[in-house]
């Protein structure tokens, strides 16, 4: 009987720990909100956000820029600007997550991060 009510306590504890990482810690692959973003504020941000495949996807590689729409949870469309990516790339992904900063047109991503 004390043998059980040692391994009790840690059981439990491993258990909060568990579901801590679960609930907030554990990557989430939902979309993101561009209402999320300061158009007044130039730090990078996190989001993910939806490659829209009904729109053109735009590469320029002497600037080494892509272009394409992106799309949040909330249906909320923008022009995102992204370090240069092939078009095929984009066209293989639904979602995309990215690090920039939101101007009053456009999102700028200055990096890609999966």
């Amino acid at each position: 009987m004390k043998s059980l009510q040692k391994l009790i306590l840690p059981l439990l504890v491993l258990a909060v720990i568990v579901v801590i990482y679960f609930l907030y810690f554990a990557p989430k692959d939902e979309l993101g909100l561009f209402s999320a973003f300061d158009t007044n504020n130039s730090a990078n941000k996190e989001i993910r956000i939806g490659i829209v495949q009904s729109k053109e996807i735009v590469e320029d590689q002497d600037n080494g820029i892509s272009t394409f729409y992106g799309i949040d949870k909330t249906g909320v469309e923008y022009l995102v600007q992204v370090p240069f990516i092939p078009s095929s790339e984009l066209k293989r992904r639904t979602t995309i997550k990215l690090s920039g900063h939101l101007h009053a047109d456009h999102f700028h991503a200055s990096e890609i991060l999966d």
